[in-house]
């Protein structure tokens, strides 16, 4: 089963359900997106400071459809299956059936509460909480359901002739993220939800596109941004009044196609976001508010962009449906927002045979010794790769790019 679109017609017989992203794009990416007119290996820095240092695989075999690393612990979810492997040995430590008995969702994404709790979301329109992993509760609770069951005012339009409770998702759950207690979740049904992590109870229920909605990341300061499948790119803050609900404070539209991924930098600063159309943007904040104004083209893969990371010093990693891993970074010169150095691919990870659906930074340089970032990256061969990168070398190193951002105006 393909995308839910065209968005990659060469690729999709390599493509199933449980991966892939909404979309609704009619452009075919490999032959008629701008971005892949570049010759991107021009502007591909390649240096001797990355490299795969092992490989890894599931039990079941099946596609990693999404990875996640907590307390040297790597989860990786491939079907319906998570399996953990400790980061030390590189070795399985547990395998468990990540449904219940009512459902094989596929795991769409991984997230982690109050230390002993895994949150998974899932392609049957649901999230689930473990604790040790046993099914704790899955969302929305029973408790929250019966609690607004007989209220006409909490019923919503799903179809013609259907009505579900405002805190049910209606379609695929595509991402998740935590925040300050909060749980955000964002589905194919349109919405971004806010859940409570205290007790799991719904607080909000936003319609934030006109399409699916794949993307989610929040900034440190409680800013949320959405990416969907209208090709657009929402901005949400918390109003200050009692109720305290969400709304929109920004649309930013320059992707020619469906939002697949975003990745905020670690003040909040940068935003990439990445899509079907193979490109990957950078927004940056002028100013002490919340604006973002797009900064430039990044580059791309030759293919759609499937999964955005930040790792230390500014530095992202994306993969995609090109197969490949590519490291993103600021180069010299002060062309950039703010006088700082706009961004490029500073190298281009190869192993993967099949496209790159998840990554997840395994170790970061604040707790290595020798300065290498670990890297894990998941793809639709059923292979977990692990890459260790010298980000300070890459640093020091980088290149001039401000010839690569200059070219690319296709919007």
């Amino acid at each position: 089963m393909g995308f839910e679109s065209s968005c990659n017609n060469s690729s999709s017989s390599m493509v199933s359900k449980e991966w892939s992203f909404r979309s609704t794009s009619s452009s075919s990416i490999s032959n008629n997106s701008s971005t892949n007119n570049l010759n991107l290996s021009h502007y591909t820095y390649i240096h001797p400071y990355y490299k795969c240092i092992t490989t890894l695989k599931t039990p079941n075999h099946h596609h990693i459809s999404c990875l996640a690393v907590h307390n040297n612990l790597l989860y990786a979810a491939s079907g319906n299956q998570i399996t953990s492997f400790d980061l030390t040995t590189l070795s399985p430590t547990v395998s468990f059936d990540g449904r219940d008995f009512s459902s094989g969702g596929f795991i769409k994404s991984i997230a982690f509460h109050q230390d002993d709790k895994i949150l998974t979301a899932h392609q049957d329109t649901k999230i689930r909480v473990w604790k040790r992993h046993r099914l704790l509760a899955t969302l929305p609770t029973i408790k929250d359901k019966l609690r607004r069951f007989y209220c006409a005012k909490n019923y919503v339009q799903v179809g013609r002739n259907k009505r579900k409770l405002w805190i049910q998702h209606n379609d695929a759950v595509s991402g998740m993220t935590l925040h300050n207690g909060l749980i955000y979740s964002v589905s194919w049904d349109k919405t971004l939800k806010i859940w409570r992590g205290s007790d799991f109870k719904c607080l909000e229920s936003v319609t934030a596109h006109e399409d699916a909605v794949n993307a989610v990341a929040v900034s440190t300061n409680g800013v949320v941004y959405t990416g969907s499948a209208d090709g657009k790119i929402r901005v949400w803050k918390r109003g200050y009044d009692k109720v305290g609900k969400h709304s929109m404070v920004a649309n930013m539209e320059k992707h020619g196609s469906t939002v697949n991924a975003l990745a905020l930098s670690k003040d909040g600063r940068v935003l990439l976001s990445g899509g079907c159309d193979g490109a990957i943007i950078a927004w940056e904040k002028e100013g002490e508010d919340d604006q973002m104004v797009e900064s430039g083209v990044v580059g791309g893969h030759d293919g759609a962009v499937l999964c955005l990371i930040r790792l230390d010093h500014d530095l992202f990693v994306s993969g995609g449906a090109d197969r490949t891993v590519r490291i993103w970074g600021r180069g010299e010169g002060g062309n950039g927002c703010g006088g700082r150095g706009l961004f490029c691919c500073m190298g281009v990870l190869e192993g993967h045979d099949k496209p790159v659906r998840s990554l997840v930074v395994a170790s970061s340089e604040s707790v290595s010794s020798n300065g290498v970032v670990s890297v894990c990256s998941g793809s639709l061969d059923g292979e977990i790769k692990i890459w260790e990168i010298m980000a300070s070398e890459l640093i020091n190193h980088r290149p001039s790019c401000m010839a690569a951002t200059k070219i690319v105006t296709p919007y």
